[in-house]
């Protein structure tokens, strides 16, 4: 791996240096500026030069207003263009089957070309896929910097690539400097398991593995000291796990931040190779937890439309959903009505227009798309009221803020048998329920007498001095899909904040979660007057940071000791930073 070091006085590589100063244009500075804030923040004691980049942030219904207006400015510097190979993340719809989709959101596809050709502009290849993993090519280099949380996971665990889990910001900086800090996953110390998780049952369907993956995340605790999130060591799967379900399993654990798994008999290193490990909890998976999901899961009401495919399928997933199809056109059974879309990339599309699975996906009544994903397709809600599908990663985002509709999960099989027989669910459609969420409870108690917590801020901000009313939580926040992108509510039931809005609040969390799209949805409220007057981080936190460092929203890290702790939701408080030391004043307890 390449290294450029630097001390405590910022003696930075020589051209991020230079970027910084201006000298390659207005883009590539603020990049650069954001680069060094992270680098600072992480505590990084060097640079990597990044071999390969993935940027999220694609879909109109994710990065909204403030993905659009953001590279609306960044886009007009002629020089400020990606300096390294540098991929895109799935779109909202498949430009070619508009029709067929009947997206019902005003100049939705004017919409989404502006994204589009933005990116264009700043020199990225529009793959349009969430599965840059899985293109039919290999990546060459190490390092990489990919904001794409299904793909991190799966690359971290089953690839020699190395990623930390980027947002989209942080690795558009680096896409445009070349550049990113040396923390993280990048530092070998930090590729540790902190989970010990074991399977006690036998796992067969790719909705299985989904299960497994998203189980792990959810019933990890917030007084667990997971700084890079759930990093499990998972023993008691099988000799063979087919590339789909690994892809199933990193993809539904990634839900929940995990950036990394090992699994026993898979991975490179066992238990033996770890001296240092520290458990921060131990879990049991069993076929009890498996039935109870998939019965928490299971479709009630009529179903109105089976999606496959997120992540985007691979050719695996294509050919097993023909194969399931397959088995009701011997009995002259086929699909009405397009009730079964299948969401694959441009590669997997050409190799299964190949091979023979697309003609018999579409000839028993399936839609195929390209270049989207369930998760970031607007439904219209005139004919899609309730969706099934077999992958937790689609039923975690689905039933979010993002399009909030009721979903059920199956494996592919009963997922076809519905799309086949949309008699087999009968009933009113369900109402939307986050019951299938959450799990992590805050360990706050009530504290009293007066408090100063002391950390450091951004290097590219000023001096700053606020006081305001704190809104505290213990538990991260997840930004897409969970914050309401109007108004600035949080929107997941079960967590601590839900129904309150984050408005002009001192807001102090130990970091986000979910997906990397997540600055562009805080500075989308920033630019409307929705956001937070000040942020403050307990965990190094490249979701949020990034929008803070762009839109000088006076921010806080690194503190001596825990301000999501020791500061009350709703205290008064003093919020300040004088020569880099940003100080926690309590004024008034709650």
């Amino acid at each position: 791996m390449k290294r450029q070091y630097f001390d405590d006085n910022m003696h930075l590589p020589e051209r991020l240096s230079q970027q910084l100063e201006g000298l390659e244009g207005a883009t590539r500075q603020k990049a650069a500026r954001l680069v060094v804030d992270l680098a600072r923040t992480a505590k990084a004691s060097a640079f990597v030069e990044v071999d390969h980049a993935h940027v999220s942030g694609v879909s109109v219904i994710t990065g909204g207003h403030g993905l659009r207006r953001f590279l609306k400015d960044l886009s007009g510097d002629e020089n400020g263009t990606v300096v390294i190979p540098t991929t895109l993340n799935s779109a909202g719809c498949d430009k070619g089957k508009m029709k067929e989709m009947d997206i019902a959101w005003p100049d939705f596809l004017e919409q989404q070309f502006e994204i589009v050709q933005a990116y264009d502009r700043l020199g990225i290849e529009s793959t349009l896929s969430c599965t840059p993993y899985d293109r039919g090519i290999e990546i060459e280099g190490e390092t990489a910097s990919w904001a794409e949380s299904n793909a991190v996971c799966y690359t971290n665990t089953w690839t020699s690539l190395i990623t930390n889990r980027e947002s989209g910001l942080s690795a558009l900086a680096t896409a445009l400097t070349g550049y990113a800090p040396e923390w993280g996953l990048h530092l070998l110390e930090h590729r540790i398991p902190n989970i010990r998780v074991k399977i006690s049952c036998e796992l067969e369907t790719l909705s299985d593995y989904s299960i497994l993956g998203d189980w792990i995340g959810r019933n990890a605790k917030p007084e667990w000291n997971l700084p890079f999130g759930p990093m499990p060591y998972v023993e008691g799967l099988p000799g063979y796990i087919s590339f789909a379900r690994k892809k199933a399993l990193t993809a539904a654990a990634a839900n929940y931040g995990t950036p990394m798994m090992w699994v026993d008999g898979h991975s490179l290193q066992s238990l033996e190779d770890f001296s240092n490990v520290e458990w921060q909890g131990e879990l049991e998976f069993t076929q009890a937890d498996l039935m109870h999901r998939y019965e928490e899961l299971k479709p009630e009401g009529q179903v109105d439309l089976v999606v496959i495919g997120c992540p985007q399928a691979s050719l695996e997933e294509m050919r097993t959903t023909a194969s399931a199809l397959r088995s009701h056109m011997e009995f002259g059974e086929q699909i009405d009505d397009q009730r079964l879309w299948v969401f694959t990339s441009q590669e997997n599309y050409a190799l299964a227009e190949a091979d023979g699975t697309l003609s018999m996906l579409e000839e028993a009544g399936a839609l195929v798309l390209v270049d989207t994903c369930p998760e970031v397709t607007p439904y219209n809600r005139e004919k899609y009221n309730h969706l099934l599908t077999n992958s937790m990663k689609a039923e975690h985002y689905l039933t979010s803020g993002l399009n909030r509709i009721p979903t059920s999960v199956a494996p592919i099989d009963e997922c076809v048998r519905h799309a086949v027989h949309p008699s087999l669910s009968q009933g009113p459609r369900p109402e939307l329920s986050h019951s299938s969420h959450g799990g992590q409870t805050s360990a706050k108690t009530h504290q009293d007498g007066e408090c100063t917590i002391l950390g450091k801020g951004l290097d590219s901000q000023e001096d700053f001095c606020i006081e305001g009313v704190a809104m505290v939580t213990d538990v991260p926040i997840t930004y897409l899909g969970y914050v309401n992108r109007d108004t600035g509510i949080i929107e997941e039931a079960g967590h601590p904040l839900d129904g309150r809005a984050i408005e002009n609040k001192i807001l102090i969390y130990p970091k986000g979660s979910g997906s990397t799209v997540a600055p562009y949805v805080l500075m989308g409220l920033l630019y409307e007057g929705k956001g937070p007057k000040a942020i403050a981080n307990r965990d190094v936190c490249p979701l949020t940071l990034p929008a803070c460092s762009l839109l000088h929203v006076p921010y806080g890290h690194g503190f001596e000791e825990d301000p999501c702790m020791l500061v009350n939701d709703g205290d008064s408080i003093r919020f300040e930073r004088e020569d880099g030391i940003v100080r926690i004043t309590v004024l008034e307890r709650a």
